[in-house]
């Protein structure tokens, strides 16, 4: 049959229909047929007790510093210490000529047995003319006098013995000591100076090692929100210490725990601070003063708490934070989140979830909004990551 005789638009309608249906063909994605839902990774809401754990930096500092100097003047006969050693309270560090102090208590000493043996001889006179002054064998003038006499004997014996105190006194402090056990510092002086009592320069300086302290900063703002965050949840038990965990400069964990003293009762008006001590065991003589540290401190564990992969939020142009989520329907669905700290790669969420629900966090670009998909277990990596809260806190929220 020849075709030549056919028109076109005869046959035109068939033609469209065709390409109609091929570009339709090329628009579905490969290796999806049609009525296909597209597979996305979820992980399930399930509410955890989460350690609220802030770290702060700090500095270490020393509990006790003594400057020590003389409380007596003299020559400078011993140094009874290594410099750079430790020292315990009470040891002897110094030792001041003694020669003169003891003559002054020996001198002291036989001036109390002398006030003694006066104090004794009118006493004994005051008794004998008190019991003749009761037969008028003497007069009760002499009666009284002899009283008199022996009670001023007897305020001379007592201040007798307070000479013999101080001379005691002086003579113990040609030993000088340390008040505190710590490390012992340089010596200003040398065998054969002569020293001087309360004399400005010290002698020597020591500095308390065990335990340490370590004063760190925290915002007002990160106290009141924290509060905010554990006003409904069960706290540590009154009373009970609160642990502390230092990290050092090379970004080692220390491995004694230590304890809060105290958190700040007043805020610095100048910078909005609130203090909090710590105290740090340092029996190894590992710390030093000065020394730079980041403290890691729990400040309570907050019950049931709702924690979603950082990657799973995003952020809408007006800054509501958002996530998607697999409804009961099957669809995906956009939910408005309430966001508190972050928690390691975790964002803690105070609203918007509840236990049970889906969070979408793997094939998000597989699917839109409103499509029906099937949920399938995110990869285990993300899941860990989510199902097991991090005890570091972010401390800049």
């Amino acid at each position: 049959m020849n075709m030549t005789g056919l028109s076109l638009p005869r046959f035109l309608p068939g033609l469209l229909a065709c390409c109609v249906l091929a570009a339709c063909g090329a628009d579905k994605p490969a290796g999806r047929q049609e009525g296909d839902k597209p597979q996305v990774g979820v992980l399930v809401v399930a509410p955890a007790a989460v350690p609220l754990t802030v770290e702060l930096a700090g500095r270490v500092a020393t509990r006790g510093v003594a400057e020590i100097r003389p409380q007596v003047g003299g020559i400078l006969q011993k140094q009874l210490f290594a410099e750079g050693s430790l020292v315990k309270a009470g040891q002897v560090l110094y030792q001041i000529d003694p020669s003169t102090y003891e003559a002054a208590f020996r001198s002291a000493k036989a001036s109390v047995e002398k006030a003694e043996a006066t104090w004794k001889a009118a006493e004994i006179t005051a008794k004998r003319n008190g019991n003749l002054a009761r037969i008028d064998a003497v007069s009760q003038q002499t009666a009284d006098d002899s009283r008199a006499t022996a009670d001023q004997d007897l305020a001379a014996l007592e201040v007798a013995k307070a000479e013999l105190e101080t001379a005691r006194i002086n003579l113990e402090h040609t030993r000088i000591t340390s008040p505190i056990a710590g490390r012992v510092d340089v010596s200003a002086v040398m065998p054969g100076a002569l020293l001087t009592a309360s004399q400005t320069t010290a002698l020597t300086t020591v500095r308390q090692l065990d335990p340490l302290i370590v004063d760190v900063k925290q915002s007002s703002t990160e106290l009141l929100r924290l509060r905010q965050e554990l006003k409904a949840a069960s706290q540590r038990k009154r009373g009970e210490a609160v642990p502390v965990q230092l990290v050092l400069e090379d970004d080692s964990v220390y491995a004694r725990q230590g304890h809060l003293q105290f958190d700040g009762v007043a805020v610095d008006e100048s910078s909005g601070m609130v203090t909090l001590r710590a105290e740090v065991p340092n029996p190894d003589g590992v710390l030093l003063p000065g020394m730079y540290v980041r403290a890691r401190i729990q400040e309570g564990t907050l019950q049931d708490a709702i924690l979603v992969p950082q990657e799973s939020v995003t952020r809408r142009p007006s800054g509501d934070a958002i996530t998607t989520v697999v409804g009961e329907d099957g669809r995906l669905a956009e939910r408005k989140l309430v966001l508190g700290r972050a928690i390691g790669n975790q964002w803690l969420v105070t609203a918007g979830l509840k236990a049970g629900d889906r969070v979408v966090v793997e094939g998000l670009k597989k699917a839109t909004l409103g499509d029906v998909v099937t949920p399938v277990p995110a990869h285990a990596s993300a899941a860990s990551s989510a199902a097991a809260p991090s005890a570091a806190a972010s401390a800049g929220l």
